[in-house]
């Protein structure tokens, strides 16, 4: 994946994405630069799937599909904690289409779209045990 820094500025930044069946909803995707983690972030998974096809996400994530000529790439910003002066951390990132969608596929074999489930009461306990 690359890192867009400025106009038009990208430098390859080294991605690392997991899936967990025990969290069948996400994505944790982390990124790294000269051994330095950079950034983790837990994605929808199905967010990232629409997120190739068509724009998705209001607040701290947003994903869109961008073309690049004959390049298919999926676009993903995120917004971070506030500056002093009122704007906030923002970086951008895109990634070539197809091998995220490569990797949305590997997920969809260990839980399919739809078979997605959260065990609530452990969910509860878990949340009730932190109060």
């Amino acid at each position: 994946m690359q890192l867009k820094a400025g106009g038009s500025d990208r430098f390859p930044v080294l991605t690392h994405l997991s899936y967990d069946a025990s969290d069948p909803f996400a994505v944790a995707v982390s990124f790294s630069h000269e051994g330095r983690v950079l950034a983790r972030w837990s994605l929808d998974r199905e967010m990232l799937a629409e997120g190739i096809r068509r724009p998705v996400g209001e607040g701290d994530v947003r994903l869109r599909p961008q073309s690049t000529g004959r390049w298919q790439e999926l676009r993903m910003e995120f917004f971070g904690d506030p500056h002093p002066d009122g704007s906030r951390h923002h970086a951008v990132i895109l990634a070539w289409a197809p091998a995220v969608m490569s990797f949305l596929h590997e997920t969809y074999e260990v839980v399919a779209p739809g078979r997605e489930s959260i065990h609530v009461d452990d969910f509860l306990a878990e949340v009730m045990g932190g109060c």
